[in-house]
């Protein structure tokens, strides 16, 4: 059975919003599953043109770039729905591919991981 990596996102500062797709490439290239959990700012990473606004200087890759590289790996993208509100969203406002669920999704999903990573 392949091991488990949970990623909590939960900011759109590219100095933290980058860490979790360099972190969940490596996870997916040594075999084992990732979910990415975004949440409060965070879900404006998977917000429809938020990628866009996030940058940072000497990353190897664009947010988006990284986005799609671990999307066609298998990587799993939920989007807090509980945050929605606070943040201003709904669930029109996500990219392709992004799921929704609450606390109880984290919590069921960090339960099953053998690693959870926050940000």
């Amino acid at each position: 059975m392949a091991k488990k990596v949970v990623i909590f996102c939960g900011s759109d500062n590219p100095e933290k919003a980058f860490p979790p797709f360099m972190l969940g490439s490596g996870v997916l290239a040594c075999d084992m599953e990732l979910a990415l959990f975004f949440t409060m700012s965070g879900l404006n990473i998977v917000r429809k043109g938020g990628a866009e606004k996030i940058t940072l200087q000497g990353a190897p890759k664009t947010l988006q770039e990284f986005i799609k590289v671990i999307k066609d790996l298998g990587a799993k993208f939920i989007a807090c729905s509980a945050a929605f509100p606070i943040v201003g969203m709904t669930e029109s406002d996500l990219i392709e591919g992004v799921e929704c669920g609450g606390v109880a999704t984290f919590v069921d999903l960090a339960e099953h991981a053998d690693i959870v990573l926050t940000f």
